[in-house]
């Protein structure tokens, strides 16, 4: 019997209304593959949420599978993926963190009583670390940060900006984002800056200079490896061009904002830092991937970045600025590539190291932003300048992202060795009032806990590592006597659960399984101590090789707490 010819292709149909209104959205951008993620937020910011139809035809416009559009849009956090026949959801969406700072700030009690004040109009979701740490609580309603929120306060702001309601032609309005003041270019230029591009360009210094000067000066990578930023340039220098540089500031830490806080102040600053880097290294092409709870930075860097290209002091590569979608993992440096590449978040096998196979399988120098942001000051003051801040025998300086029970939380410039004691009487006014100083986390999520017996060690890179704990990107959370250490490491065991990539067991199981351990009344040491050597050993990145670090510290440090 001959075989009966289909009428239609296999596969899903493609809507021509979805098919009409994505190609109007992407109008002449690329349809390039490492877009999609930029594709995917924008159907996502006009019509609150990825719709089927609208996933069929965008992969029919960009010459996709299906299923490379979906594995994409369903790996991050903030694509709201709706399948057929499912309702859409709310026009708005309020996210409280609920991660350390703010779990310590009341933010389990904000969650809970939100949704009986903003009524059924309004979605109210669990977020991770928002990076807003020194405003605990802090809530995001639509793409707008609310700071020390309260259920009033984000009442308000949903109320005023009548974001519940979609404008006449269907589309989903976004509330106005508020950014504070900031150097701009003209005013940065009139401080001096860019002379430093200039100057290189122009012939004033010498590459070998430069990538020299770096090394003197002991800066070291402050993303959280802290490899040695001037030996990193040297060693992608001399890999086969082209050559590109990826910046980091993805800033999902825990505890970290330091990120945040310098962009929104003095942008060009870690851009002329990028624009040096380029030129020592002979980079053709910049990436700059920005995490999305960051709308307001987006806003200043896409704002700034124009006006330094329409008007630039020297030659200028091609500057490209990704928008990540929620994922933590990102923050890790090939996942980070993978996600500009368009694609899931998910780290890479090393090696090939990124410095030799990196984005777009170039050779590539990695970057956390605030590395970038001390180009400048390094080499107009000299290496010597930036290694003779120090205590305790360590050399430089440290932005140090403090939240917790202290007077003053907030990003505090301070020399790298300082301790966390020194900085809470020094720097951050002292303990709140009525608290005592008990524990910290020296590093964030990933960095350990400490009792404040060991707060006297000296807060640097190699400092920690005798005491099982490291600083990372220098996100100190202090915890006071009305705390406990076993609370802190649950809390932060159920965010690297909730943002395990899931590429691999040990990883993507053995959080969920020390989560459930840690929530008995009484620890299984034995057992936790089999499953964290498991993850250190077998997990493919420092996710799931650092998530057992809490635990460990809980065991050692504050064994009362769990006996």
């Amino acid at each position: 019997m001959p075989a009966r010819l289909r009428s239609t292709p296999k596969g899903r149909q493609v809507d021509p209304k979805a098919r009409e209104e994505v190609a109007e959205l992407l109008g002449d951008a690329p349809r390039r593959r490492d877009l999609l993620i930029e594709h995917l937020h924008k159907i996502q910011d006009r019509f609150g949420c990825l719709a089927a139809p609208h996933l069929v035809a965008l992969a029919a416009e960009m010459n996709l599978a299906m299923t490379e559009v979906y594995e994409v849009a369903t790996f991050y956090h903030h694509f709201d993926v709706v399948k057929e026949g499912d309702a859409a959801p709310p026009a708005v969406t309020v996210r409280v963190c609920d991660s350390i700072a703010c779990e310590l700030a009341g933010s389990h009690r904000l969650l809970a009583s939100l949704p009986g004040v903003l009524g059924d109009d309004v979605r109210v979701l669990h977020a991770p670390c928002i990076g807003r740490c020194e405003t605990a609580p802090a809530a995001v309603v639509g793409q707008n940060p609310v700071p020390h929120a309260t259920p009033e306060k984000v009442a308000s702001l949903v109320e005023a900006n009548a974001v519940a309601h979609p404008e006449a032609d269907g589309s989903h309005p976004h509330l106005e984002i508020v950014t504070p003041g900031h150097i701009d270019y003209a005013a940065y230029r009139a401080q001096g800056g860019y002379e430093l591009a200039r100057a290189c360009h122009d012939g004033g210094r010498t590459r070998e200079a430069v990538i020299s000067a770096m090394q003197d000066s002991g800066l070291r990578g402050l993303g959280g490896a802290g490899f040695p930023a001037g030996r990193k340039w040297e060693l992608v220098a001399a890999e086969p061009a082209p050559r590109l540089l990826a910046v980091n500031i993805d800033e999902g830490e825990p505890g970290t904002f330091k990120d945040r806080y310098y962009l929104e102040r003095d942008p060009h600053r870690f851009l002329e830092g990028s624009l040096v880097a380029a030129w020592a290294v002979g980079i053709t092409e910049i990436y700059v991937y920005l995490r999305d709870e960051y709308h307001g930075c987006r806003a200043i860097l896409e704002r700034e970045t124009a006006a330094l290209q329409a008007n630039p002091p020297c030659p200028v590569p091609a500057i490209h600025l990704r928008r990540g979608a929620g994922a933590y993992i990102c923050g890790e440096e090939s996942a980070m590539i993978e996600s500009i590449e368009g694609k899931r978040g998910e780290p890479r096998m090393r090696p090939p190291y990124v410095a030799q196979v990196g984005l777009f399988n170039r050779p590539t120098l990695e970057h956390n932003m605030e590395t970038l942001h001390w180009v400048r000051d390094i080499l107009e003051k000299g290496p010597d300048w930036f290694a003779g801040q120090g205590r305790h025998g360590r050399k430089g300086l440290r932005s140090f992202s403090v939240s917790g029970r202290v007077r003053k939380p907030g990003v505090h410039l301070a020399p790298a060795g300082i301790t966390a004691r020194e900085l809470i009487d020094e720097y951050c006014g002292g303990m709140l009032e009525g608290h005592t100083f008990y524990g910290y986390l020296p590093g964030g999520a990933s960095g350990g806990i400490l009792p404040a017996a060991l707060g006297d060690v000296p807060l640097d890179f190699d400092t920690l590592n005798e005491h099982g704990c490291f600083i990372g990107s220098a996100a100190i959370v202090i915890l006071s006597d009305r705390d406990r250490a076993t609370d802190a490491a649950r809390n932060v065991m159920k965010f690297f659960a909730d943002e395990s990539c899931g590429q691999c067991t040990p990883c993507r199981v053995g959080t969920v399984k020390a989560l459930k351990l840690m929530e008995q009344p009484r620890w299984d040491q034995a057992l936790l101590e089999e499953l964290s050597q498991a993850m250190m050993d077998a997990s493919i990145c420092g996710l799931g090789q650092a998530a057992p670090n809490p635990v460990r510290s809980v065991v050692k440090f504050f064994p009362q707490e769990i006996q």
